[in-house]
């Protein structure tokens, strides 16, 4: 019997789009974009944090001044209830999402080994 990993692949995305973690994080993402406060606050955030990971992806040096800016800005967040509720759903499917990649790489990692460093 041949499989069709395509097949498969789109069933556990569908799957991911009816579970219940997947549910909750786009209700919490719904309820931040309803706030206009909250949503300027998460933007902001997002917009720091994609830049740090843009300027570390491509090997410059992030400055103390952005650093404090980004420690800044998590600490607003962090203090508004409806952003920290969307980085805990965004942290609940991250670990699924994981968990999940770690399942489907265990063929690989059977035949080669584990993947680490050395």
């Amino acid at each position: 019997m041949t499989v069709n990993l395509y097949d498969v692949a789109y069933s556990v995305e569908k799957a991911i789009r009816e579970s219940e973690e997947f549910r909750n994080l786009k209700q919490m993402y719904a309820e931040v974009n309803n706030d206009e406060q909250a949503k300027n606050m998460f933007e902001k955030f997002r917009d720091i944090q994609l830049g740090l990971q843009q300027k570390q992806m491509m090997g410059e040096d992030i400055s103390e001044e952005e650093v404090m800016q980004a420690q800044q800005q998590v600490a607003l967040v962090q203090q508004h209830d409806k952003i920290t509720k969307l980085m805990e759903a965004e942290q609940r499917m991250s670990m699924i999402i994981g968990e999940l990649n770690q399942i489907i790489m265990k063929p690989l990692e059977e035949l080669y080994g584990p993947m680490t460093e050395k």
